[in-house]
């Protein structure tokens, strides 16, 4: 329809009419969508989800995986060192909180006071449910592992340079970790039981409310997109200063590889905290060649 149509005068009389009559086809529409969105089942999204993410054959198919990016480490204090974000809040659990910078070298000089740091990161995942996960800075590299049993850290930046093994609160935290497929790829086979716990908006989008109950009896939230049927944020409770708080974590930027779909932004932000902490995927490799010894304590 072009601009003289819509002026003529003739069709000035109708507008109310037509206005109306669209107006109660949208409506009709929506609410059509909202019916048949009401009837979906907890188990009609997942398979949804999985559709949406590339199928679960094809995600089976995936036994490895590494992840390259920019994590925020946390916000400038001084020349002299930064105020590393707490881990705990991190999607990946770092755990050199409130630290100071030891290697000796200075913050670049272009890095101003209160200004976020990012720092490189490179992760590699495997099945089953193995993880090495390694942070840069100022030439040091902090190095957290988990193998689907034990784990084991390295923190240089803490001045530490002997391995240490997971204490009970990473071990736990690690173990609700899932494998590098996500938590509905498979649920029931991993021992995982998804309910409908409703529907609300997430970020501008309409969304479904998913309760997970995991093997181990812990219970995750998580939000799937009712446009799109991909995941939009993940919940969970962790202790941060020896109380529970609740951590939202927000994927975003879903880019295709090889026909699987994966987020390349992750924002994590923490009950009663202000800020909040993001990683900006750079590379995903599928099925590199990783082996086994990558996910051993080293000896000391």
């Amino acid at each position: 329809m072009t601009p003289s149509m819509m002026t003529s005068a003739p069709k000035k009389a109708c507008k109310p009419f037509l206005a109306g009559a669209l107006l109660l086809a949208i409506l009709g529409i929506y609410g059509d969508a909202a019916a048949a969105a009401a009837n979906l089942t907890a188990e009609q999204i997942v398979q949804k989800n999985i559709t949406a993410r590339g199928g679960l054959q094809a995600w089976k198919d995936v036994h490895s995986m590494t992840v390259t990016g920019l994590m925020d480490a946390g916000r400038l204090r001084s020349a002299e060192g930064m105020r590393l974000a707490d881990p705990r809040k991190s999607a990946f659990n770092i755990r050199n909180a409130n630290a100071q910078a030891r290697s000796g070298g200075s913050m670049p000089a272009e890095a101003e006071q209160g200004k976020v740091v990012q720092l490189p990161f490179a992760m590699e995942l495997m099945r089953p449910r193995k993880m090495r996960l390694e942070l840069q800075f100022q030439g040091q590299t902090a190095i957290q592992v988990y193998d689907g049993a034990h784990g084991w850290k390295l923190r240089p930046f803490l001045g530490r340079t002997g391995v240490e093994s997971f204490n009970q609160e990473e071990l736990a935290i690690a173990a609700q970790q899932q494998e590098l497929d996500g938590f509905l790829i498979d649920h029931a086979a991993k021992g995982s039981r998804v309910d409908l716990a409703g529907q609300e908006a997430v970020e501008g989008h309409n969304t479904y409310k998913l309760k997970l109950t995991l093997k181990s009896g812990d219970v995750r939230y998580l939000w799937v997109d009712a446009g799109t049927f991909l995941e939009a944020r993940v919940d969970g409770v962790r202790k941060i200063d020896g109380k529970p708080k609740t951590t939202m974590t927000y994927f975003r930027d879903y880019k295709p590889l090889n026909g699987l779909l994966f987020p390349h932004v992750f924002e994590t932000r923490v009950e009663g905290d202000k800020d909040s902490q993001r990683i900006v995927v750079e590379h995903v490799a599928l099925n590199p060649p990783i082996i086994e010894t990558r996910f051993a304590k080293p000896t000391q």
